[in-house]
């Protein structure tokens, strides 16, 4: 049980620093005529804000809750609010013929941390 619990901090770890980083730069980074990704040129400076405060909240979310004690049925939510992030990133990847790899190993990544979180590890 101790590996598990081992494998799902390092899994939260990692992929909450993914999505700080990644929301971070949607959300600090001066927008313009200049979006921080390619993909991004679809959407207005408020969508590439939006999406760069839910990455950030998933990230605090993978973590915070679970770290406290407090509230930590919000972990679970958090790694699916980011599970479904990246999967309708896919799609905005594909659109651009952007590799989009990278969304599905954050996606499954997700979906594995809800498994272990609900069995408890």
């Amino acid at each position: 049980m101790i590996v598990l619990t081992i494998v799902t901090w390092v899994l939260s770890g990692l992929l909450a620093l993914v999505n700080l980083m990644a929301g971070g730069m949607k959300v600090l980074k001066p927008h313009g005529g200049d979006k921080p990704m390619p993909t991004l040129a679809d959407f207005s400076d408020t969508q590439v804000r939006l999406i760069g405060i839910a990455e950030v909240l998933g990230a605090i979310g993978l973590i915070v809750p679970a770290l406290t004690g407090v509230l930590p049925w919000l972990t679970p939510l958090a790694a699916l609010g980011i599970a479904i992030i990246q999967f309708l990133a896919i799609f905005a990847h594909r659109r651009h013929s952007e590799p989009f790899v990278p969304n599905i190993v954050m996606m499954l990544i997700a979906l594995v941390i809800i498994v272990l979180r609900l069995v408890g590890a």
